[in-house]
Parts: C-alpha cells; structure tokens; sequence
C-alpha cells in the first residue's frame, strides 16, 4: 500500500510487523534524511563562495527547527484522523499512544512512518532556502520554515496523505510529493523570494563556486531518492520495486533530454546542467513512481524535461529565485503530477481512464500552489513585524558566511580590503557576526 491508500486507526501488537517491511523503512528514512544533506552540497557549490557556509546551513537547520515541531504536532496535524478534510487533530501531539503500534495498512511500526514522513516535511522545508540564499537573515530563515512545516506542509500533506484529506477524496494521486513536497515547498520559495527582493549583485551572472559539490549533491540526492520514492511503497514490495526503477529511468532520461537541450541551445555540455537533468526527471516522476511503467516513466522523463527546460530560462529584474528553487521542484512538480493523469496505468487518459484523473491532477496541483502561496505571504508579513528578515547591504556585499557564522568557508578571507586591512579574517570574526545580522 502507498502512503495515499491506507486506514486511518493505528493497531496494537507487534505480531504484525514484518522484519524485511520495517528494515527497508528504516533504511529508506536513512536515505531520505541524507537528502538534506545532498541539497546542502547541492546549493552550497552553486552559491558563491563568500556564502557557501551559509547556504548549507539553510538546509542543515531545518534538520532541528522542522524535526521537533513535527514530533511534537506536525506528525498529529497531518495524520490525525478527527480533524476533517483540511487538517488533522491533536491525537497524536508528541507521538502519544504510538509507541508500541502498527501503522494502518502497513506492517511497520507506527514510529518507523513518523520518522519516515518526519525526513519528507525536512527536505520539502529546505528546497525553499535556494530561492532565498545570501540575503535573508538566518534567524528568520529559521523561524519561517519552522513555523511553514506547521502551517503549509502539514495542512497539505493531510488534504493528500491523511485521513479524510480532500484532495485524497477527490481521487487525486500523489505516489511520494509531487504536490505535498515539491510544489507547496517550490511556490513558498517563489513567494518569498519576492517579497524579499533580488540580491544587490542579481543580474550580474555569478557562476557556481564550485561545481564538484553540486555533482556531489546530486549524487547524494539521486541515491537518496531511491527512499523518498521506493519507501513511499511502505514496505519491502513489487510496488517499491517499480517506484525505484520508474525513478532511476526518468532520471536517466531526463537527464539525457537536458544534455540535449543544452547542446541545441547554449552549444555546451554543462556539468551542472547534466545533473540539474537529471534532479527534474526525479522530481516529475515523484507524484507517479508507484503508478505507471518504466517505458511510462521514460517517456515522462522525456516529455516533462522539454517543459521544465525553459522555464530555467526565464529571468526577471524583480524575481531573485537565486539557485533555480521554483523551476526545479515547482514547474516539474506540476508538470509531473499533470503527466500522472496522462500515464498512470490504472486511471490515466493514455490508458483509457478518460479525463477524470486528469482533471483532479491539475486541481490539486493549481490548488495546493495557491494555499502555499497566500499563507507564505501571511507568514511573512507576520514575520516582519517582529524582526527583520534581511541582512544589511553591507553584510551581503561583504558575504553571509563572515557576517553570520563568523568565519568563510575556506579558511581565509576574501581579496576586499579597507586601507589595507581585510574585511574578515579566520582568527578575527567582523563585529556583526552574532549581532544584527543574526
């Protein structure tokens, strides 16, 4: 069973559990919480390098600030069944009564899946930090994933995966995130970054620091999307078998499509672009990988790359989506959960399922972007009355890894000096490094 098709009502005893069920579970939340660290290489080598500290600890933070207040109430908020259709209860705050259960229709402890979906609502808060790096002071950062984990990703991932949830009912599928992880997390980052404003250097064309760490981190995000979609099964099972081939060949063909594309229109073979590829096939076949056939994801691949493509090409004066947040995990999250009404082997309208399952497709889609967006801007002007959300232009032009963290990322400071003295040092942080910047 996926996450989308089980009971509601977690059962006692341990008789249940399946040992193979449980043991690929807890590797496939290992491989999901990996992830985090991957998109932190990933976004780290793309920023430049008076901000590369800072960009990875965007992502590192949400390992703390979105992993206790899921334990404490995100997990009842998203899974509760007393709620209703748009959000859960308070049954399960702090995780009471699931200790010794199993999860329902599964045959894993019901903590293993709370641990799992605790990974999801992780990765989905850190995707937003590409759209915001090196402007946005890291105590906000901080506080606005933290409080968007409880009131854009719960409330969603309940209308997909929980109990009652409307988008559910409406017979909308979403096999591991397409909507609940890439699309709420892809249009916040959009949101925020122009509420935000663009960078003082934006438009300037700054190059990728260092591209081994984005290889790197796709690496890691690749493998570990072998868990983000192959644990979507829930258990140890063909259906996992499929999600995990349907990912890699998508990838693959993705992948392929954008070494193309790219030859076609910049005259080149990026490194960067080849991987970048290859993370938009991922995320297309997220909402369909338990759904449809591996020649049915290869063609998805193909098909959804040749929209998403263009959308990397799209720039404005006023919209700063710094490390590509939106196309990458927005635009292909839609794109594949659209091309899910065309594919799915059960429902979709290349199989005879008429346009239905297309048509929820599109909705949920279109809807789940439309609630993030609002409650971003709600979150954020919230925010702005209780503390600033961007560093000073000094700090900026200066680098957030010296401003905020105290020291750059390599062990020396950079070339700009004032009368002969740097700006930063190793041995002696700037003044504002835990001040106002902070």
């Amino acid at each position: 069973a996926s996450m989308s098709e089980t009971p509601f009502e977690p059962t006692i005893g341990a008789m249940e559990i399946s040992a193979g069920d449980s043991a690929w579970m807890l590797t496939s939340s290992a491989m999901v919480l990996l992830m985090t660290p991957g998109l932190a290489f990933f976004y780290g080598g793309l920023a430049d390098d008076r901000n590369v500290l800072n960009t990875i600890m965007m992502s590192f933070i949400s390992m703390g600030v979105v992993a206790v207040p899921w334990i404490v109430v995100g997990f009842s908020l998203a899974f509760g069944s007393g709620g209703g259709a748009f959000i859960g209860d308070f049954s399960y705050a702090g995780l009471a009564g699931l200790e010794e259960r199993v999860w329902p229709g599964t045959k894993i402890p019901a903590l293993v899946f709370v641990v799992f979906q605790m990974t999801f609502a992780v990765i989905g808060a850190a995707i937003i930090s590409g759209a915001v790096v090196e402007r946005m002071r890291f105590s906000a950062y901080a506080v606005f994933i933290m409080l968007w984990s409880i009131l854009v990703y719960a409330p969603v991932c309940h209308w997909v995966w929980g109990p009652g949830g409307w988008i559910h009912a409406m017979g909308a599928k979403d096999f591991a995130g397409g909507t609940v992880v890439h699309e709420t997390t892809a249009v916040s980052a959009l949101v925020l970054c122009v509420l935000l404003g663009p960078r003082v250097h934006h438009g300037e064309g700054v190059e990728p620091h260092n591209v081994p760490f984005v290889i790197l981190g796709a690496a890691l995000l690749w493998f570990g999307w072998s868990g983000f979609n192959g644990g979507s099964a829930l258990a140890a099972d063909w259906n996992a078998a499929l999600a995990i081939i349907n990912s890699y060949e998508a990838a693959a063909a993705s992948l392929l499509t954008w070494t193309v594309l790219e030859r076609i229109h910049l005259k080149r073979y990026s490194a960067v672009g080849t991987v970048t590829g290859a993370i938009v096939g991922l995320v297309i076949i997220t909402p369909a990988a338990g759904y449809v056939t591996p020649v049915g994801a290869v063609l998805m691949g193909v098909i959804g790359c040749v929209f998403v493509y263009p959308s990397f090409q799209v720039s404005h004066a006023k919209v700063d989506d710094s490390l590509d947040a939106f196309p990458c995990h927005g635009v292909s999250g839609f794109v594949g959960t659209v091309l899910t009404g065309l594919f799915d082997v059960e429902g979709g309208l290349f199989y005879g399922g008429g346009w239905q399952l297309l048509g929820v497709q599109v909705l949920a889609g279109l809807a789940t972007a439309a609630y993030a967006a609002i409650v971003t801007v709600i979150i954020f002007y919230a925010l702005r009355l209780c503390m600033c959300v961007r560093v000073p232009e000094n700090m900026e032009l200066e680098g957030l890894d010296t401003g905020l963290h105290g020291y750059p990322a390599y062990g020396k400071h950079t070339p700009d000096t004032d009368g002969g003295v740097p700006k930063s040092s190793l041995t002696t942080p700037p003044p504002n490094s835990s001040g106002s910047g902070n």
